[in-house]
């Protein structure tokens, strides 16, 4: 060994326990959590504001066009800005003297959501659930037909997808993964039971006969629809035309934000 190996050999050899030291403090320490993003103040539960309204909220379970939990859904929770919650609560106090309830499917999105829904859209493979969501639309046509988007008004706060339910209000059953699906489009006697009255589709239909004011729907389904639409008008909401579930409050809080804080109570920044 050279005199100029000896006296490198020291600090050598203290570098390289130093290394090991550190390798094993990396493996070790728990890994730092990043922060989710939180809600800002105009964001509130729609419980707290009216816990009336009934709350299915199908992104949070299998029972959606994906067939799985959407990411981001924590908790089966409906989201809102406090203007909008507020004018559901207005719309709800009227339909109450009619004889039924509100039912929201969906509320604030978060964009990761709408992330997974353009992945899922992408999948051609994954056609899990066509049977009773798309069962007349190819899955190749979801995005030009206009059934999925990189963005969604939803992740803005204002929107939401809902329903009416008559009352006194049945529970509907949980769905069970893997049952047999039938058409979004079949009779409501044959589709899965919600309670929800007959709206002439099932929520998330993508089909054509989903258009609100679609001509082949008439009858007690039509007559339904436009009660649903004509109060929630009368609070300031406004339809989605290819949608009969979905309604925006207008003016929008946020109108051109795209929010990605998780559906969650610690989400909120508010709890009153």
């Amino acid at each position: 060994m050279t005199r100029l190996s000896s006296a490198l050999r020291g600090p050598v050899t203290t570098f390289a326990a130093l290394l090991i030291v550190t390798a094993v403090t990396a493996v070790t320490a728990p890994a730092r959590a990043s922060a989710e993003p939180k809600a800002p103040a105009e964001f509130v539960a729609l419980r707290r504001v009216d816990p009336t309204i009934i709350q299915e909220m199908r992104y949070v379970t299998p029972h959606n066009f994906v067939g799985e939990r959407v990411d981001g859904y924590q908790q089966p929770l409906c989201i809102l800005t406090r203007p909008a919650a507020q004018a559901l609560h207005q719309a709800q106090s009227e339909l109450l003297r009619k004889g039924y309830t509100l039912k929201v499917y969906d509320c604030y999105r978060p964009q990761r959501a709408v992330d997974h829904f353009v992945r899922w859209a992408e999948d051609l493979d994954d056609q899990t659930m066509k049977g009773e969501f798309y069962p007349d639309v190819d899955k190749t046509r979801l995005f030009d037909d206009g059934y999925i988007a990189e963005k969604s008004g939803h992740s803005r706060g204002s929107t939401m997808d809902l329903t009416l339910v008559k009352l006194p209000a049945k529970p509907t059953r949980p769905y069970r993964p893997g049952e047999s699906l039938v058409p979004c489009h079949a009779p409501k006697s044959e589709r899965f039971p919600d309670n929800s009255v007959d709206m002439g589709t099932g929520y998330d239909c993508f089909d054509t006969l989903s258009h609100t004011l679609d001509p082949r729907v008439q009858g007690e389904q039509r007559a339904n629809r436009l009660l649903l639409k004509s109060v929630l008008e009368g609070r300031g909401f406004t339809n989605l035309a290819e949608e009969w579930w979905h309604y925006t409050f207008k003016p929008e809080s946020y109108p051109d934000t795209y929010f990605d804080f998780p559906v969650s109570e610690k989400s909120l920044t508010t709890h009153d």
